[in-house]
């Protein structure tokens, strides 16, 4: 059958393909949340330890362990639901592989059916399913059942990286002001920088989200500030 020479065909050109936009978004959304993770889990610790202490190499410190711990945890969390993604991503073109071989006829009606559903005639829709099917088969079978891309899997490594550089990233602005600063300004210097930090966050993920910018901004900075208090309460209960 030449649907076996179309197969290998499919696998080898699709291996030299580039990054889908949805695969990109998938490593630019694991890095908005990142950050987001960075900033909030390190200005908690920052706020709590801060108003306990007034020490500022212990404050350093227990900032900077936060931050490398959230950035590791970020990475490794990320790798993991990535990992399994694409683990789900594989048996199904896997699965599509054998019922070609098996089943191709009712492969051929699935695809049928699918050009049909679009109101397509049956006669149109039918030749349409026998075309892609001898000479695409599989990169076809993917896209009409589970909308993917033949070859184009989310990858784990990319969206560890960029989670966890973005999350150490996000967290060092915070670090830097409640370390740096002038005692005068560094609860309020420090604040400024929560605030910033949450606002471009939530102004990135709205963006790459298609959603409402300014609800997002507003939603991340109320949440920021949230953060503040409760963790500078905690601070003042345990000194």
């Amino acid at each position: 059958m030449s649907d076996n020479k179309a197969l290998a065909s499919n696998q080898n050109t699709t291996k030299k393909a580039k990054q889908t936009m949805g695969e990109k978004l998938n490593t630019l959304r694991a890095g908005v949340l990142g950050s987001n993770d960075g900033i909030l889990t390190v200005v908690g610790v920052l706020f709590s330890v801060a108003v306990a202490t007034t020490n500022r190499f212990t404050i350093f410190i227990a900032g900077l362990s936060d931050l490398l711990a959230c950035a590791l945890s970020m990475a490794s969390g990320e790798y993991s639901s990535v990992s399994s993604q694409q683990d789900t991503e594989q048996s199904a073109v896997a699965t599509e592989k054998h019922l070609l071989k098996t089943d191709f006829a009712g492969e051929l009606k699935t695809v049928q059916n699918y050009y049909a559903s679009k109101g397509i005639t049956a006669q149109t829709a039918k030749d349409i399913a026998q075309n892609l099917l001898d000479t695409q088969p599989l990169s076809t079978m993917v896209s009409v059942k589970y909308n993917l891309q033949l070859g184009h899997y989310m990858n784990p490594w990319n969206a560890a990286f960029s989670s966890l550089f973005s999350a150490a990233l996000g967290g060092i602005l915070p670090l830097v002001a409640m370390s740096l600063l002038p005692v005068s300004i560094e609860w309020p210097g420090t604040i400024l920088a929560v605030i910033i930090c949450v606002g471009l966050t939530g102004y990135l993920s709205a963006k790459l989200g298609n959603g409402l910018t300014k609800k997002a901004i507003i939603r991340n900075i109320i949440i920021g500030i949230i953060t503040m208090i409760i963790h500078y309460t905690l601070g003042i209960l345990i000194k």
